[in-house]
C-alpha cells in the first residue's frame, strides 16, 4: 500500500483532469481524515505560517493513508536542515516557499534528492516501512517518491523563470499571488493589471514546459472560476480555519435570523 498516495494525484493529471486540496494548519490529524472523507485530491499542510510540527505534521501525513488524497507539506523555508526531516515524514510533495531564482530552485530540489543528484541525507524510517523494506529496494525509487514543488510568489522568479523551470529534479511551480503583490509593491492586490499579468506569465510559461502549475487561493466561486480559466493543474481552496468559520458565522446568522421572527 501507498504510503502518499502520489501515484494517485500524479494519474489524474496524466488524465487531464483538475486536482482540489484544501488547506491544512489544525494540528488535530482528525481534519485531514475529514478531509479525505469528503474526497479532496490533496491536503495542503501548512508549515510556514502554522504553529504544525513535525510531530502533528507526521499525524496528517499518516491520517489520509489508505485514502485518495496525497499530503503535500509546505516547509518553513529553502533550508536543507528544515526539509531533511519533512522528507523522513514521506509526504507526497514539498512545497518550498520563496524561491526567487533558478540557483535557489536548484538547492531546493538538491535538499529533496540523495548523492549523486542532490544533498539528502540518509537515514530513512518511514520510508522503509519502519524496517520492512531492504535500503537497495527503498533507493530504487526513493528520488520520486516525493513531489518537489516551488513556490514562486517575488517578481524575482517571475523574471527568472525560464531558468527555473530547467531546473533538473524539478516537478512543479506553486503560484503565490498575495506575497507576488506584495514583491511588486501592491500588497493584497492580487487583482491589479501588473500583478495579474505577472501571475499569468507564470501559469502560461509552466503550462509550455513539462511541469505542473498550481495555486493556493481562498475559496470564493468567481475568483475559482477565474483561476482556473488560467489553466492551473491544481488549486488549493481555502483551508480548515476558512471552512469551520464560514460554516458557523453562517449556521449563527441563520439561527438568530430565525430565533428573531
Amino acid at each position: 500500500m501507498s504510503l502518499n498516495n502520489l501515484e494517485k494525484f500524479k494519474q489524474k493529471l496524466q488524465r487531464g483532469e483538475l486536482c482540489v486540496g484544501v488547506g491544512v494548519s489544525f494540528c488535530d490529524p482528525a481534519i485531514s481524515e475529514l478531509f479525505a472523507e469528503v474526497g479532496y485530491d490533496f491536503t495542503f499542510i501548512d508549515m510556514e505560517h502554522t504553529v504544525l510540527n513535525l510531530e502533528t505534521v507526521l499525524g496528517h501525513v499518516m491520517a489520509v493513508r489508505g485514502t485518495d488524497t496525497a499530503p503535500f507539506v509546505r516547509v518553513p523555508w529553502n533550508d536543507p536542515v528544515l526539509i531533511k526531516p519533512v522528507l523522513e515524514l514521506e509526504p507526497a510533495a514539498i512545497i518550498v516557499p520563496m524561491v526567487r531564482s533558478a540557483e535557489e530552485a536548484a538547492k531546493a530540489v538538491a535538499a529533496c534528492k540523495y548523492p549523486p543528484k542532490g544533498v539528502r541525507g540518509f537515514g530513512p524510517c518511514r520510508g522503509v516501512r519502519y524496517g520492512g523494506m531492504s535500503t537497495m529496494d527503498y533507493l530504487k525509487d526513493a528520488d520520486e517518491r516525493i513531489m518537489v514543488i516551488v513556490q514562486v510568489e517575488h517578481i524575482d522568479a517571475v523574471n527568472d523563470l525560464d531558468a527555473i523551470l530547467r531546473t533538473p529534479g524539478l516537478d512543479g511551480i506553486c503560484l503565490g499571488p498575495n506575497d507576488l503583490s506584495g514583491s511588486m509593491g501592491k500588497l493584497g492586490q492580487t487583482n491589479d493589471p501588473e500583478v495579474v499579468a505577472a501571475s499569468d506569465e507564470v501559469i502560461a510559461k509552466t503550462r509550455r514546459s513539462d511541469k505542473t502549475v498550481g495555486a493556493s487561493v481562498g475559496y470564493a466561486t468567481e475568483s475559482v472560476r477565474r483561476w482556473l480559466a488560467k489553466g492551473l493543474h491544481w488549486i488549493a481552496v481555502g483551508e480548515d480555519t476558512d471552512n469551520l468559520y464560514s460554516y458557523s458565522k453562517t449556521a449563527l446568522d441563520d439561527v438568530r435570523s430565525i430565533g428573531a421572527k
